[in-house]
This record gives structure tokens, sequence and C-alpha cells, in this order.
């Protein structure tokens, strides 16, 4: 073979390997990419937020619930796949229940007293959080034909008023009111809870009732509110608290975690609740 020959095929050598190293820098690094690729799409879903599902039951003060049943919704729609089921009744009968057994998620009283019938139980797995606040008032016929003007007016041999039972919050905090103003007053009858005493007067069944500001508002134009100063003494906080017998405390915490946002807030304030 002649020089010039054996340097031709040395350069074909050469130039062979040139590209042999060449194809496997560029597959190696292709490989690099594509693990890098994948280990970004892992960390990415590995840190997106698992998706909610199920059902929630939430035990809730009767005052809660059209404001409520508006987050309920809400929630729902911003996540497919999960419920919210509500149980709204007197605070002091949902403690009971719960600490009887019945099945639920989350529990918001309208006091902290009756929150404790929970907690001091040990049947709830979070601390309570006061989330809002609330305010009673005196609810009246349309148009107020007794002339309602002060709680005081409500004492008199008139009218027939409706009040609270005293173990329900909203009967406590009109107890703590009339002491405040050195008040006695015998109602026509004591409620369940803080919707039944508002339907007395809605159904003319009664002249007046105290209740709180929110089912006031809520019941629109077949009620007439009236402000009184010592309803000033006798705000109730509400509290909300995940419970232990929660079956889907992924989805509770975010129901409470709703409840407690801006948007929530936003909600609650517009119905007549206090921010806390």
């Amino acid at each position: 073979m002649t020089r010039t020959a054996r340097r031709s095929r040395r350069s074909l050598q050469v130039a062979g390997a040139g590209a042999v190293a060449l194809l496997a820098l560029s597959a190696c690094s292709s490989s690099d990419s594509d693990d890098s690729s994948s280990g970004s799409d892992s960390a990415a879903s590995g840190s997106s937020s698992p998706k909610l599902s199920g059902t929630v039951t939430v035990f809730a003060a009767a005052s809660l619930k059209e404001s409520f049943t508006t987050l309920g919704k809400e929630f729902e729609q911003a996540h497919p796949g999960t419920k919210v089921v509500f149980n709204f009744g007197g605070s002091d009968s949902l403690a009971a229940g719960i600490t009887s057994g019945a099945p639920a998620d989350v529990f918001a009283s309208a006091s902290p007293k009756t929150m404790a019938i929970v907690t001091d139980k040990k049947d709830n797995a979070t601390a309570p959080v006061t989330f809002v606040r609330n305010q009673l008032e005196i609810a009246t016929l349309p148009g107020n034909p007794g002339k309602v003007a002060s709680l005081k007016d409500l004492t008199k041999s008139g009218p027939k008023v409706v009040l609270c039972d005293k173990t329900v919050p909203c009967g406590a905090a009109a107890q703590k009111a009339l002491e405040a103003s050195k008040l006695k007053l015998t109602p026509v009858s004591y409620e369940e809870d803080v919707k039944a005493a508002l339907n007395k007067v809605v159904l003319k069944e009664a002249d007046a009732a105290v209740v709180y500001k929110t089912d006031v508002h809520a019941a629109g134009d077949k009620v007439q509110g009236v402000d009184f100063p010592e309803s000033a003494d006798a705000i109730n906080d509400y509290p909300i608290a995940l419970l232990k017998s929660s079956r889907n405390t992924g989805t509770a915490k975010a129901f409470i975690a709703l409840v407690r946002s801006a948007e929530g807030q936003k909600v609650l304030t517009e119905a007549g609740f206090l921010k806390p």
C-alpha cells in the first residue's frame, strides 16, 4: 500500500471515530435533557396540591345557614367531586350530637361555651379558631306596628315576645343583654334556635323576637330590625374546629380554610357578621 493510501485510510479512521464520539455526546446530552425534563415534571407533580374529593359533613349554628350554604356551593364548584352536607341547628344540640357520636367533620358554633362542650371531651383535632362575631337585634313585624324602639319596650305587657332558649347562644346573649340593662323579660315562648325564634315573628305568632342581626338581614322584608345599645354587651364569638371523628380530614380542612379566607369573610360580612 502506498504512503498516500495509508494516509487517506488513517484520515478516514479518525473522522469515523470523531463522528462516533459526537453521536455519543449528543445522545448523552439528549438523555440528560430528558432526565432533567422528567425530574422537573415530577417535581411539579409532587408540589401540586392533592385533589380534594368526598363528602364533608358540617355541623353549624342555625344563624350560619345562609352564609355557609353559599360557601358550600362555592366549595363544590371549586373542587369537583366534593360535596358539603350541613346540619344546622342550636349549637348546644349540635354539640350534644357530636359528643354522642354523630358523624361530622367540622363544627362551627355560635359561642365558645358550646364549642367547649365538644373540646372538653377531646373530640376535636384542632384548637377552635374564631372566624366571625355576631350581634343581637330585635326583629319586629314589618312596619314595626308595636313601635318597639328599645329593649325596655319588650318588657311591657303589650307585645308578645319570643326568645331563644337560654341554653342556646342567642338566648344566652339575650339574657346577658337584659342583665346588663337590669331588665326582666318573660317571653311567650323559648325557642330551640334563632331561626325558630325569628319564624314566630315571620308567621305573626309573635310581635317581636331577640335574634341576631344576620337573621334579620336574611329575612329581608319579612321582618324589621331594631337596634339596641345593650347588644354591644353581648356579642358572640363564633369558633370553628376540625373534629377527630372526621373521615375526610383533607377536604374538611380545605372547607375551614375557605371559611377563614378573604373570600369566605366577604360572604360572611355581607350577611351581617362582624369580623373576628
